[in-house]
C-alpha cells in the first residue's frame, strides 16, 4: 500500500525549499549590481522583477510552510530534486525577459544548462548579450557546479541533522570533513581559489593576445568559471575557438581537469599528500581513458587526413576529447565539424569520453570514472578467481583516498547507476532518431545532455522540435543528480495521486 505524504511532510518541503529559492533569489543581486555598473538599464529591470520574484515565493513558502522539524531522508530527496526544477524555472526569467531566448521553454533549457552545468544553449545573438545576462549564466553554472545544496549546506541550512539528507541528495556521497557542513564550506574554498587563479591567467592571456583590459577580465573571470566547473557556457558564440589563443586554451585545459577531481582528492592534495594522484583509482582510470580514446580518435582524425600536423592535432582533437571527458564542453572547433568533417571512429571516441566522465563528487557529470574502474577490477578479479584453486581466497581492494575492499554491494551500485545512465543516454537517442536525426548525431547530442557535458554537433538549436528540448531537459536535470532523488520525487507524486 502506498502512503500519502502529510501535511507535516510537505510543509517541511516547503519551508527548505522556500530558502533554497530565498538563496537564489540573493545570488541574483550580483548580476544586478553588474547591470547598474555597466549602465544597463534594461537589463537591470530584469533582474529587480526576477529578485521580488523569487523573494516573494520564496517568503511566502517560508511562511506559510513554518515548521522547526528536520528533514529526513525522504524529505532531503525530495527538496533536491524539486529545488533544481525550481531554480531552472525560476532562473530562466531574466533570460526570457533579455528577449535574446525565443520563448520561455528555451530560456528554461539554458538555466537548466547552467545549473546542471552541461553548456548546451540556445540563447541568440549571444555575441551581443549584455553583460549583466551573461554573469547570470556563468553565475548560474558556478552555483550548479558546486551544488544548488552546497549553497544552502553553506548560508542556509543549520544543523548536520537537516543537511545530510540534501548533500546525500545532490549525488555526494563522499564527506571530506566529519561535519557536512564544514565539507560545503571547503568545497567554496576550493572553488574560489581556482577562480582566482584562473580568472588571473585567464584575464591575463587575454590581455596579452590583445583583447581590452576590462574585457579580458570579464571573459577572464566567466571563463573560468564555466572551466572550473566543467560547464561549457561561453560569453561569445564561437566558444573557445573565439579567442585564437594557444595560451588560453592550455589554461582552460589545465582548469578542466582540475575541476573534474573529486573534492576528496583535492583535500588530499591540499593535505600535502602529493602521491595520492598517482595511486588514485580514479586518476589512474582517467588517464588511462583518456590515452586509449585519443589514440582512437587521433587515428581516425589523422587516417582522414582532417588535421595535419601535430599541433593542429592537438589544439583540435585533444581539446575537444579533455573537454568532453571532464564534461565541459568548450569548443575550439565548430559544431558543423563535428558533424561534417569529423570520422565516425573519432566521433564515437568523444562520444565514449562524454558518457563516462570524469570524477565522482567533483563538477563533472557522467557516469562517472570511479564505477567504470570499479566495474573493471571488478571483472579482473574475476578473471583471476576462475584461473585460482577453489581454495583460494581473493580479496581484491582499490585505493581512493584510502584503502578499500571491493565487496558486493559496491560493485552492484556502480553497475545499477551505470545502466541507468545508459538507458538515459537511450532515450535521448531514440527521441532523437524518431524525429528524424541521424543515428551517430543523435547520440552523440543525447550523451552530451545526459552526461552534463555540452559538445554540440548541431543538433542543440532554437528550431529542434519541442519534444527535443524537453527530452534535453530531463536528461541534463536527471544525470545531474544521478536519479535517486529523481525517484523520490515521481515517487512521491505517484503517492500523492494514488496514495491512501
Amino acid at each position: 500500500m502506498i502512503l500519502r505524504p502529510q501535511l507535516q511532510d510537505i510543509k517541511v518541503i516547503g519551508q527548505y525549499s522556500g530558502r533554497i529559492i530565498l538563496g537564489l533569489g540573493l545570488s541574483m543581486l550580483i548580476p544586478l549590481l553588474v547591470a547598474v555598473c555597466f549602465g544597463e538599464t534594461a537589463a537591470a529591470l530584469d533582474f529587480i522583477i526576477s529578485v521580488s520574484i523569487c523573494l516573494i515565493m520564496g517568503l511566502a513558502l517560508m511562511i506559510l510552510c513554518f515548521t522547526r522539524k528536520e528533514l529526513r531522508w525522504n524529505h532531503g530527496m525530495i527538496v533536491v530534486s524539486l529545488s533544481w526544477l525550481l531554480a531552472m524555472f525560476l532562473g530562466a526569467v531574466p533570460l526570457y525577459l533579455s528577449r535574446h531566448w525565443g520563448g520561455y521553454l528555451d530560456a528554461c533549457f539554458d538555466a537548466m544548462s547552467g545549473f546542471a552545468t552541461t553548456g548546451l544553449a540556445l540563447v541568440q545573438d549571444l555575441d551581443h548579450l549584455s553583460c549583466a545576462h551573461n554573469m547570470w549564466r556563468h553565475l548560474m553554472m558556478y552555483i550548479g557546479g558546486q551544488g544548488i545544496m552546497i549553497v544552502a549546506l553553506t548560508l542556509l541550512v543549520r544543523g548536520a541533522g537537516s543537511a545530510l539528507p540534501i548533500y546525500v541528495g545532490e549525488a555526494r556521497e563522499e564527506k571530506i570533513l566529519p561535519n557536512v557542513v564544514q565539507t560545503a564550506r571547503f568545497i567554496w574554498l576550493v572553488s574560489l581559489v581556482y577562480l582566482l587563479m584562473g580568472t588571473l591567467a585567464l584575464s591575463f592571456s587575454a590581455a596579452s593576445g590583445g583583447m581590452p583590459g576590462l574585457k579580458s577580465l570579464l571573459h577572464g573571470l566567466w571563463v573560468a568559471m564555466a572551466a572550473w566547473d566543467t560547464g561549457g557556457f561561453a560569453p561569445q558564440s564561437q566558444s573557445i575557438l573565439y579567442y585564437h589563443n594557444f595560451t588560453f586554451e592550455l589554461i582552460t585545459i589545465s582548469l578542466m581537469l582540475l575541476g573534474s577531481l573529486n573534492f576528496s582528492l583535492h583535500y588530499a592534495l591540499w593535505a600535502g599528500k602529493r602521491k595520492e594522484i598517482f595511486r588514485n583509482i580514479e586518476t589512474v582510470s582517467f588517464s588511462i581513458s583518456v590515452a586509449l580514446l585519443f589514440g582512437l580518435s587521433a587515428w581516425g582524425l589523422s587516417r582522414e587526413g582532417v588535421y595535419p600536423g601535430a599541433v593542429s592535432l592537438f589544439r583540435k582533437g585533444f581539446y575537444q576529447l579533455i573537454s568532453a571527458h571532464t564534461g565541459t564542453g568548450y569548443m575550439t572547433i565548430s559544431a558543423y565539424q563535428f558533424a561534417h568533417n569529423w570520422p565516425t571512429l573519432s566521433l564515437l571516441s568523444i562520444t565514449l569520453a562524454m558518457a563516462v566522465g570524469a570524477g565522482a563528487c567533483s563538477t563533472a557529470g557522467g557516469i562517472k570514472i570511479l564505477r567504470v574502474g570499479m566495474i573493471f577490477r571488478a571483472l579482473l578479479s574475476d578473471i583471476k578467481k576462475t584461473m585460482l584453486p577453489r581454495s583460494a581466497v581473493l580479496i581484491d581492494k582499490m585505493h581512493h583516498i584510502k584503502d578499500i575492499v571491493l565487496n558486493e554491494k559496491l560493485i552492484r551500485q556502480a553497475a545499477l547507476i551505470t545502466l541507468t545512465y545508459i538507458f538515459l543516454y537511450l532515450l535521448g537517442t531514440l527521441v532523437g532518431v524518431s524525429l528524424g536525426y541521424p543515428l551517430k548525431l543523435a547520440l552523440f547530442e543525447s550523451v552530451s545532455a545526459g552526461a552534463n557535458v555540452g559538445l554540440s554537433c548541431g543538433i542543440t538549436s532554437p528550431a529542434m522540435p519541442v519534444l527535443l528540448k524537453i527530452t534535453y531537459i530531463f536528461q541534463m536535470w536527471a544525470g545531474r543528480l544521478e536519479f535517486v532523488s529523481v525517484f523520490a520525487l515521481l515517487g512521491t507524486i505517484v503517492a500523492l495521486v494514488r496514495g491512501k
